[in-house]
């Protein structure tokens, strides 16, 4: 099975622009999550997909392998579906480019069901919310499995309601999917005859499209304390890991 990672990187985010190239240690983010990229064995290659000629130059100067996408994809999956098209691969594993302290050893997690399953086409990874704060957060999406850990359910409220009891632990999103090729065709299609899916346009969550179109997509629980990197606080805070790791 040929397994590639695509690492989708743009340049205008509206909550913190240019952050891809943000300097970390003498170096772009984007490069950090690159490198844990990889050391996953499981990757034939790794790719960022862009559509800004800044980042594709500093990828370049990197020595990081990058592709040029169009600046039209309205989501970064519709991003990795043109990867897809250009790059043959059995499976795609999408890694987001603001997480640099993303562990491998997460990242491998996201592959290893489809060797047991050939008949998947969607992974995604969640992990115990250990921070309270993090339940009321809009930016963190809950995730909401059945008892054989597919997806439910994403929300940016802190659902399900724990009515009667509170022994109730909450979950997150990890934001690396692992992607047949046909679910990425179904999802750009979608995308183009229809917009986006009806719950996918209220929640802003882009995995659930495939939820609401009764596609079954697997839930991975994972250790991990990785930090998506939105304001410049949390780049604060991922400056001062990375440093103490590199001394």
């Amino acid at each position: 099975m040929k397994i590639i990672g695509v690492i989708p990187a743009r340049y205008k985010s509206s909550r913190f622009p240019g952050k891809p190239l943000v300097d970390i240690c003498g170096k772009p983010m984007i490069w950090w999550v690159y490198q844990q990229c990889k050391k996953v064995d499981d990757f034939e290659a790794v790719y960022v997909a862009t559509d800004d000629a800044r980042i594709m130059e500093e990828c370049k100067k990197h020595g990081i392998d990058v592709v040029m996408t169009s600046d039209k994809h309205p989501t970064g999956t519709d991003r990795i579906g043109e990867v897809a098209d250009k790059i043959k691969a059995d499976l795609i594993v999408n890694i987001q480019g603001d997480e640099p302290l993303l562990e491998p050893e997460t990242i491998q997690a996201a592959i290893k069901p489809f060797y047991a399953d050939s008949e998947l086409m969607i992974t995604n990874l969640m992990t115990k919310i250990n921070n309270p704060v993090d339940v009321v957060n809009f930016t963190v999406p809950k995730v909401i499995t059945n008892k054989d850990g597919i997806g439910v359910f994403l929300s940016r409220s802190a659902v399900p309601y724990p009515k009667g009891k509170i022994d109730y632990s909450y979950y997150k999103q990890v934001c690396v999917y692992g992607f047949k090729p046909e679910a990425l065709k179904f999802f750009c299609e979608y995308g183009r005859k229809y917009g986006k899916a009806k719950i996918e346009a209220i929640e802003d969550i882009e995995i659930l499209r495939f939820i609401e179109n009764g596609y079954k997509v697997q839930y991975v629980e994972v250790e991990s304390d990785t930090i998506a990197v939105d304001t410049p606080n949390d780049l604060e805070r991922v400056r001062v890991l990375i440093e103490q790791r590199c001394k």
